[in-house]
């Protein structure tokens, strides 16, 4: 528990920052998981929604609740499995 003042400020922002990126998280979960099954489904919006991902990747990246190599690496993923099926 903290004892100073500033302690107890610096606590209920983690708190906030905590539930914040939790939830970018968690959005960016969701957001993968929909594109990879448009994708398997051949959904003609399948392009639309990876782009969308893409974008909120890169945002997760920029402020630093995903690491930069985590984010390239989803990425590249997601850009391989949409070429793939794109292809047949």
């Amino acid at each position: 528990m903290p004892n100073t003042a500033s302690a107890k400020k610096e606590l209920r922002k983690s708190k906030k920052r905590q539930m914040r990126n939790k939830k970018t998280q968690d959005n960016l979960k969701d957001l993968i998981k929909k594109c990879r099954k448009a994708i398997e489904t051949k959904d003609p919006k399948a392009k639309e929604l990876v782009e969308k991902t893409l974008r909120a990747l890169d945002k997760a990246a920029g402020k630093g609740i995903i690491k930069k190599n985590t984010n390239n690496r989803k990425k590249s993923r997601l850009h391989k499995k949409l070429n793939q099926s794109l292809k047949k």
